[in-house]
């Protein structure tokens, strides 16, 4: 069964829609998704380039290989853990930062 079963009916002139299908193109969201965002009190932001995603596989990639490298290097013994758990949490802190700049909606 749905979660959302209350329809809403909206009326609006030519230069309205045009605003909405504008927006919501710009968002790479569906109208429905858009709407939501914004009665959530969020502006939906635009889309990103397609080098975002492609800098963020990569970025993921060399947080991967740093994993690897560190499960390695502590069955070995040779590594500072705390220093590595550190560097791992600015990995992760700057991942997140980038994503909520980047793609999660803005609160109004």
């Amino acid at each position: 069964m749905r979660n959302r079963n209350i329809q809403v009916l909206l009326r609006l002139n030519k230069t309205e829609h045009q605003k909405l299908n504008k927006s919501v193109k710009k968002s790479g969201l569906s109208q429905e998704a858009y709407l939501r965002q914004l009665i959530d009190g969020c502006t939906p932001r635009e889309s990103p380039p397609a080098d975002y995603f492609t800098f963020m596989r990569e970025l993921r990639a060399v947080g991967n290989n740093l994993n690897q490298i560190a499960q390695k290097a502590n069955a070995l013994g040779v590594i500072d853990a705390a220093h590595y758990d550190e560097a791992v949490d600015e990995y992760r802190k700057l991942v997140r930062e980038i994503t909520a700049a980047v793609i999660l909606p803005e609160k109004r």
